[in-house]
């Protein structure tokens, strides 16, 4: 929501454009306390998956200083790459670290000045492997689609000792050293065997029943500077399916072992919740509809989304635990007042008790 809409009243609108407007504060300290309780909660987990990702922000139109070009140089906007670390079971735990920026415009020679943007992967996972001593009976799997296949990424990784897991989506169809293509030689042999799940309605496409084929091989990557990493490559492909519908394959790269179908359909599973990074942008974007913020400066904007991305978080939560459990107490979620606000808006009574779903 606009931020007039999200106060009440006048005097808090005023108060928080103040608020963005204090150069004293930086959207870091924002975050800094929900960081803390996000790492509190993984604490409590065997498995956390980090997932990272990048959206980009369009506030084409706007005359905000600071933007930068989008995907088409001119559009204005810039963009936001979140760790987003939820359990096995895909229940959001919260927000872990986050990178805000815009792009400079393209020079004389088409290329593009500063750092380049792919190095946020790479940041991304040398910022978990710091956090995984603090949480000993945590194992961390940093998740990621393909823009992360990089050997950079997996070479970085081995030489730290693979503190934290990493399990990403393959953009590149490799030549192994014996001369082989990565993705024929892993599915030379016999299938592992084969999953089945359901995939949600998604627009313009139903929800359907989705059977693959699974074939897992440790492997030899070639690097950098004549070094090799080690990994395991997996192939899930579809198989019987419907007329008229791309079949849907996985080749996915990682640095643990999967040797029989439970290893390797377990690693299916952490990918798959990589979709709840996007239902977590989908909250963002069209939730808290941030595009629509009006701030004048690129600063005054990452403040408000500091705030905008725990937000997030929360309905995301919310959403997810009232799907899963919708009878617990509602005031294991909510403060009474929240309730009563709640219901009030609704215009109904509270009942005593009142459950999440309701």
């Amino acid at each position: 929501a606009s931020v007039p809409k999200a106060c009440n009243g006048w005097s808090e609108t005023v108060a928080a454009y103040r608020f963005f407007d204090n150069d004293s504060v930086e959207w870091r300290d924002i975050l800094e306390p929900h960081w803390e309780q996000t790492e509190r909660r993984m604490a409590d987990e065997n498995v956390v998956l980090c997932l990272q990702d990048t959206t980009e922000l369009d506030f084409n139109g706007q005359q905000a200083e600071g933007l930068g070009p989008l995907s088409y140089e001119r559009q204005r906007g810039m963009y936001v790459h979140p760790t987003y670390a939820v359990t096995t079971s895909r229940v959001p735990l919260g927000v872990l670290d986050v990178w805000m920026w815009a792009r400079e415009p393209k020079g004389e020679d088409g290329k593009r000045p500063g750092p380049k943007e792919s190095m946020r992967w790479i940041e991304g996972y040398e910022r978990l492997a710091e956090l995984a001593p603090k949480l000993p009976s945590t194992r961390l799997v940093y998740v990621a689609d393909r823009e992360a296949d990089m050997m950079q990424l997996m070479e970085r990784a081995q030489d730290l000792g693979c503190p934290v897991d990493w399990l990403l989506r393959a953009a590149q169809n490799r030549a192994l050293p014996n001369g082989d293509k990565l993705w024929a030689h892993t599915t030379g042999g016999e299938a592992l065997g084969q999953i089945e799940f359901t995939i949600p309605a998604r627009p313009g496409a139903k929800a359907r029943k989705v059977r693959q084929h699974l074939w897992a091989r440790r492997v030899e990557l070639r690097g950098n500077n004549d070094t090799t990493v080690i990994a395991t490559c997996i192939v899930a492909r579809e198989v019987d399916t419907p007329p008229g519908i791309k079949p849907i394959e996985w080749r996915l790269l990682t640095n643990r072992c999967a040797t029989n179908l439970a290893e390797t359909s377990e690693l299916i599973d952490w990918y798959r919740a990589r979709w709840e990074i996007e239902m977590f942008f989908n909250v963002l974007k069209n939730g808290c509809q941030v595009e629509d913020l009006q701030l004048g400066a690129i600063e005054r904007i990452e403040r408000a989304l500091a705030l905008y991305l725990i937000v997030s978080w929360r309905i995301a939560h919310l959403v997810r635990m009232g799907r899963t459990c919708p009878e617990l107490d509602a005031k294991l979620f909510f403060d009474p007042d929240e309730i009563q606000a709640a219901y009030l808006f609704q215009k109904t009574l509270a009942p005593p008790n009142p459950s999440l779903n309701e």
